[in-house]
């Protein structure tokens, strides 16, 4: 069977201390996931959140970590996923404020490929995790396009289903475009909330994405963790995270 974890800024609200955390671990556990991804939480030990995987038999299949904590905490990060036994991190996004320009994209992917090259030789990679915005053209180029091009190769893309699709393109072609630098994937369904008429996010299998198709991406590009992420919805996280693992296990075979 697939490797599949919860993201756990799924679970945001109800993982404010350590003992939530804990409860939290125990639940997805109990619903039959092989680890989490860490995002969200609020502040544990290392050490302290190593003792509840190790308790629960969950692994840590990849965290988000900001910008700023790997360009000046690099040491701790590496000490703390080796710790952990986890050889994935990655940034949530990139979200200037400036305008949208083709060079302030270029400076980016320059910095981060320098942030990269600060982890070459601690068995940790560094990944990028999309939203839409990358899909809104910077001087007629697509920045999705660019990252794949130009980021270093032995960067990875956390390619999230649900953003991909909403930013206007196929989930996955993307897929297959980063195989084998697409060790995660982020497993988001979208489905479009009445009477409004705007997309929302639903569980895994409820909604319109072409699940078929996007497992088969995955397993071409070599995708080792399967991540089930919902940002917001309507069932309450824990109920989502627990329908979300039945689909992909009895539905869609992984």
């Amino acid at each position: 069977m697939a490797l599949i974890a919860a993201q756990m800024y799924t679970l945001r609200e109800v993982c404010k201390t350590p003992a939530q955390i804990a409860v939290a671990c125990a639940k997805v556990k109990k619903m039959g996931y092989d680890g989490i991804q860490l995002s969200g939480c609020g502040p544990i030990e290392a050490q302290e959140l190593k003792n509840i995987l190790d308790g629960e038999g969950l692994q840590m299949a990849a965290t988000h970590v900001g910008l700023d904590q790997l360009r000046d905490d690099t040491a701790k990060v590496i000490d703390e996923h080796q710790l952990w036994n986890c050889r994935y991190t990655a940034i949530g996004g990139f979200f200037p404020k400036e305008a949208w320009t083709l060079a302030l994209w270029e400076k980016f992917i320059a910095d981060f490929n320098a942030i990269a090259a600060k982890l070459s030789g601690s068995g940790l990679t560094l990944g990028y995790h999309n939203h839409h915005n990358e899909f809104s053209p910077a001087d007629g180029r697509l920045p999705m396009d660019l990252l794949i091009n130009r980021l270093d190769p032995e960067l990875w893309f956390e390619l999230d289903t649900h953003w991909v699709a909403r930013g206007g393109a196929d989930p996955a072609a993307y897929i297959e475009r980063v195989a084998g630098r697409i060790p995660c994937v982020h497993f988001k369904d979208m489905s479009i909330a009445m009477p409004d008429r705007t997309p929302k996010m639903c569980e895994i299998g409820d909604g319109n994405l072409n699940w078929h198709r996007i497992v088969q991406a995955c397993r071409y590009a070599g995708v080792k963790w399967y991540i089930v992420e919902r940002d917001a919805g309507d069932l309450d996280p824990f109920d989502s995270l627990a329908r979300s693992i039945w689909n992909m296990r009895e539905k869609m075979g992984l």
